[in-house]
């Protein structure tokens, strides 16, 4: 379901920046805006990226394979990541471009209606988009703030779309600041400060999803309070003397590796070790389905690692 309703806010965001993408070049090539131009890249950028996330969506959900065994999960991951790198080189970097040539060679920039109807027109899409992700990013905080939840969430379309969606609607108040005061003082100068600002919220936008996206990369574990319900399962069964270490890692948003060392009974015949594995194995499976790769081992443990 989760994953679901994250698809939709990818879509809604889709439409919205492509729609608004075409009208902000329009009213650029009619005022000769830089701002108006960079927020038409920008949207041009964010719609590629909901591309990127749809797609690395797709491919997360092919099966295992014999040179992927544990499956293609963190290919989201993958393109979650690109999505910062195109926010960065082509979001960030052109709409740098524009702000500095616009500064060393300022252009006249004409005062029209259509430049603030288009800042108004995009301002409500992108709130709608915004107020959706907003509604997802909200069911997933379970009481943690905003900070800590984007750490833990192992959903990158979860804080991507919300952060895209959010660094649009600050680029959209600049634009209109930037053409605003340069109407009233008839300096292009400030739409081209305008431009720069706007560059660099984008690269803010860009280095924070980059530095998340880069940990699902390398692989994080599972939140902590997951971490603690398993060893508590593990332990709670009859045929566990103590449970050592609990290793896990987000192989996907919805799939967890989990390995865990356990000290079973010693008067327990192999066979029963056997059973008693079955048993734990169908335990965790029923109650935390996002395990979807648990491997048990039974050994020994010093008596300062265990841990029940």
């Amino acid at each position: 379901m989760a994953a679901q309703g994250n698809t939709k806010v990818i879509y809604a965001a889709l439409l919205a920046n492509g729609a608004i993408a075409v009208t902000k070049f329009i009213a650029s090539a009619i005022t000769g805006s830089s701002a108006m131009f960079a927020e038409g890249v920008h949207s041009v950028v964010d719609t590629g990226n909901q591309f990127l996330l749809l797609f690395g969506l797709r491919r997360s959900k092919r099966p295992a394979s014999p040179e992927h065994p544990f499956g293609h999960g963190k290919d989201l991951y993958f393109y979650a990541f690109l999505v910062a790198i195109m926010i960065f080189g082509a979001g960030a970097g052109f709409a740098g471009y524009e702000g500095i040539h616009k500064l060393l060679s300022p252009g006249e920039v004409e005062p029209s209606w259509i430049n603030y109807a288009v800042l108004a027109i995009a301002f409500v899409f992108e709130a709608y988009a915004w107020s959706m992700a907003l509604k997802g990013f909200q069911r997933a905080r379970q009481g943690r703030g905003i900070i800590e939840t984007v750490h833990r969430s192992k959903d990158p379309t979860l804080f991507t779309v919300l952060f895209e969606d959010t660094a649009a609607m600050l680029g959209l108040i600049i634009a209109f600041v930037g053409i605003l005061a340069t109407q009233l003082t008839g300096n292009p100068m400030w739409d081209a400060v305008a431009t720069l600002f706007i560059a660099a919220v984008l690269a803010t936008t860009a280095v924070f999803l980059a530095i998340e996206t880069k940990g699902l990369l390398l692989g994080e574990s599972a939140d902590p309070r997951v971490v603690g319900k398993l060893r508590a399962t593990i332990a709670a069964d009859p045929a566990v003397i103590a449970v050592g270490d609990v290793l896990t890692m987000h192989l996907g948003p919805n799939e967890i590796l989990a390995t865990i060392s356990a000290d079973f009974d010693d008067k327990l015949t192999s066979e029963e070790v056997e059973e008693a594995t079955a048993r734990l194995r169908k335990t965790v499976s029923s109650a935390y389905p996002d395990v979807t790769r648990l491997y048990i081992e039974a050994r020994a443990l010093k008596p300062d690692a265990a841990a029940v």
